[in-house]
């Protein structure tokens, strides 16, 4: 198997902490940021999620903060698993990583979802909706998180984050996303107070749902959270439907209607029917959504050079940063939204 530690001092870490007992470790294929891995040891049955060794952007990848989160979130009705311990510091497995509760359910990498009945089909696409709101429904303050990021003008701030981001990559420059970049700081609009628990990266992959019903379980990778507005989950959620398969696993292009696959006004309005009052989805969020998840790609086409990722097909995927900058610019342009 291939690790970035020796699997023997993690098993020794355990016994400290845990007590004798045997150790199983599997590594958890298809992520692009921290790698992970299926750990048992005795009767426990965990995740373990750690930074990537190398060299790493200033701010990503961030540990302590997933962990945080999943701590605060562990007592209300949002599904995530329940964390176990954090431990900081480069020993002694390289790099600072946390264990978590290892949960029984299915994921879905493919948004088609194959080999499902349309009911299913809708009924998983129903539950994600569901989760969401759950999620942007928390205060906060209410469960120690009111300093998890900085307040007001969260899109603003975002755009200066992933501008910064984009510009200090060593890649060569994509046009279009310059192009995008430039309409986003145009078009920002008016700064309306909300402020949620903001995930990230909200999508059907990083979501665990119930072996046999359509119910989230589990709302998996935390890396990119902060205090944001939900509308940014929300339009990041929505690329789904403006993208095609090849790209990520979208649905642009599918039929989803004989699929079963709700329509992007129906999961948009099944998401607001369950959630606090928010303002509507706007061509702006989809734009910044295209935008950041680009950036994301940009990155992850860095650590495939620098020889640092975490997938091991993250050449094959980083050039997707030039497919959602031109999605992006198809919305700008006046593509139809939903």
């Amino acid at each position: 198997m291939n690790t970035d530690f020796d699997p023997a001092t993690l098993a020794a870490f355990l016994g400290e902490r845990f007590g004798e007992g045997k150790m199983g470790l599997e590594r958890i294929g298809g992520g692009q940021s921290n790698p992970t891995y299926f750990v048992d040891f005795g009767a426990r049955r965990m995740v373990l999620r750690k930074k990537p060794t190398g060299p790493i952007l200033r701010g990503a990848h961030a540990i302590d903060r997933e962990f945080r989160v999943l701590e605060a979130l562990a007592s209300t009705n949002v599904p995530v698993p329940k964390p176990v311990l954090y431990h900081d510091g480069d020993t002694p497995l390289g790099t600072p990583f946390y264990l978590m509760e290892r949960l029984e359910g299915r994921v879905f990498h493919d948004c088609s979802l194959p080999d499902m009945s349309p009911d299913e089909r809708r009924g998983i696409y129903l539950g994600m909706a569901e989760a969401m709101a759950k999620l942007h429904a928390i205060r906060p303050g209410d469960v120690g998180l009111g300093d998890y990021g900085k307040l007001g003008n969260y899109f603003e701030r975002q755009i200066g984050r992933w501008t910064r981001q984009l510009r200090e990559s060593p890649s060569d420059r994509i046009l279009a996303l310059e192009a995008v970049c430039d309409w986003l700081a145009q078009n920002l609009p008016v700064d309306d107070g909300r402020v949620s628990i903001a995930h990230g990266d909200f999508r059907l992959g990083n979501l665990l749902f119930h072996p046999q019903k359509p119910e989230v379980t589990g709302i998996l990778d935390w890396e990119l959270s902060t205090l944001g507005h939900p509308l940014a989950d929300l339009g990041f959620c929505s690329m789904t439907w403006h993208s095609a398969p090849e790209e990520y696993g979208g649905i642009l292009g599918l039929d989803i209607r004989a699929l079963g696959i709700p329509s992007q006004r129906e999961f948009l309005d099944h998401y607001f029917a369950h959630a606090a009052p928010t303002a509507p989805l706007e061509r702006f969020h989809l734009v910044f959504s295209l935008f950041r998840f680009a950036v994301i790609f940009v990155g992850i086409a860095d650590r495939a050079r620098a020889g640092n990722a975490a997938s091991t097909n993250a050449a094959d995927v980083a050039p997707l940063a030039r497919r959602f900058a031109a999605r992006a610019m198809e919305i700008i342009g006046g593509a139809r939204l939903w």
